[in-house]
């Protein structure tokens, strides 16, 4: 009558009500709901999210305006944690208004498999009155006693068999959370995050320079696995901030002064559109007034410049006239040159083999983007360093 698992010691004990009310919050997609649902208080619901997402270091759940959103893993992981709530649900009469903690059940069963609180106590590295509380504890949400205790030893009642058939279920289900868990854990430990501005093309120099460093990277360290991830310079600092990346790659004109930085390199830029459209026009501000401007948003570095660039050129009646299209996506800001009428400014490397009627004017030194590698001081210093050397000796 063993388990198959072994009993999972706990640093942050979870009890049986978290999952249930997880359960109810993933499948209303709504915290107030599953309160409502619940008859708790809405902060309390979002505790239990808060409690089972830091034990399994997952999020589950983001907000979206006035709502949330379910992550990509919180749908991937729902159905175990329904499962897990079914059979708590199951086990426990009154699942939805008391609760015990998942240890108390894991223990159980390992008196259940030594054959006495005794030697189960022995074997948690308990005190055997304190074994014997919880599992009185237990006995009282259960609404039945689950163990016959003799001279020889305890056995489980008809009770006990069906609450401990339960509990070997949901420490199977648990037991694959927690896998998932630990693998994260263990891949994000040795994985080194570099976070990095969307490259312009597969062309680019970006592109090129994070190829590289990528390859020469498990060169060098072939068993500590490169993470790259692009997103808007606005979210990297974030990141940086927030411990999710270890250094990044940010095309920004000043760096926050808490970071280290060493600039990559200076890519010109410049005002790109039609051959046909730039030829015709005789003034360079009437030209920008009079053609929609596809940019990037305010969270990129590129945008910021293109805003300088716009500033230093035209006039404040000038600048009224705009039309600024925001698109964070290089591809579609050249299909809207190519085909829709539109001007944009951009990098010059990432357009200079695109087609041969798409023009550009250079915009000059003074207006180039600056490429810097950024990485917060102290522990992430080495990183920095690392990638630098691997730069360097290309």
């Amino acid at each position: 009558m063993g388990s198959t698992n072994r009993r999972p010691e706990k640093r942050h004990p979870l009890d049986s009500a978290t999952l249930v009310i997880a359960q109810r919050v993933l499948a209303a997609r709504s915290i107030r709901g599953a309160a409502r649902d619940l008859k708790r208080a809405p902060g309390s619901v979002a505790a239990a999210m808060a409690r089972l997402e830091a034990e399994i270091s997952v999020t589950l759940a983001e907000r979206a305006g006035t709502g949330m959103v379910l992550t990509l893993e919180a749908q991937r992981l729902a159905p175990e944690i329904e499962k897990a709530a079914a059979i708590i649900t199951e086990m426990l009469p009154e699942a939805g208004r008391r609760t015990v903690s998942l240890d108390a059940l894991w223990r159980f069963a390992e008196v259940v498999e030594a054959g006495s609180v005794r030697k189960a106590a022995q074997r948690l590295d308990l005190g055997q009155p304190q074994l014997t509380r919880q599992l009185a504890a237990l006995e009282g949400v259960v609404g039945a006693p689950l163990l016959e205790r003799g001279t020889a030893g305890s056995r489980p009642t008809a009770e006990g068999e069906r609450v401990l058939a339960l509990v070997h279920e949901l420490e199977a289900v648990w037991a694959r959370l927690s896998r998932a868990a630990t693998d994260r854990f263990r891949k994000s430990a040795a994985t080194v995050r570099l976070g990095s501005v969307i490259p312009l093309g597969y062309e680019s120099e970006l592109a090129r320079l994070l190829a590289d460093l990528t390859a020469r990277w498990l060169k060098a360290r072939p068993r500590q696995p490169l993470f790259v991830s692009s997103t808007t310079a606005e979210e990297l600092l974030s990141g940086l901030k927030g411990g999710r990346f270890d250094a990044a790659m940010l095309d920004v004109e000043t760096v926050p002064p808490e970071y280290e930085a060493r600039l990559i390199y200076w890519s010109p830029l410049a005002l790109v559109g039609t051959q046909a459209a730039l030829e015709s026009a005789g003034d360079l501000g009437a030209l920008l007034t009079s053609m929609p401007i596809a940019v990037p948003s305010p969270k990129s570095g590129l945008r910021q410049a293109v805003t300088r660039y716009l500033d230093a050129t035209l006039g404040e009646a000038q600048r009224e006239k705009l039309t600024l299209i925001e698109i964070d996506s290089i591809p579609v800001i050249v299909n809207l040159i190519l085909h829709h009428g539109f001007l944009s400014v951009l990098p010059e490397a990432s357009v200079s083999n695109i087609r041969g009627d798409l023009g550009r004017v250079p915009l000059g030194e003074e207006h180039a983007l600056p490429l810097r590698l950024v990485w917060p001081p102290g522990g992430g210093r080495s990183v920095g360093e690392m990638m630098l050397a691997l730069m360097d000796g290309a």
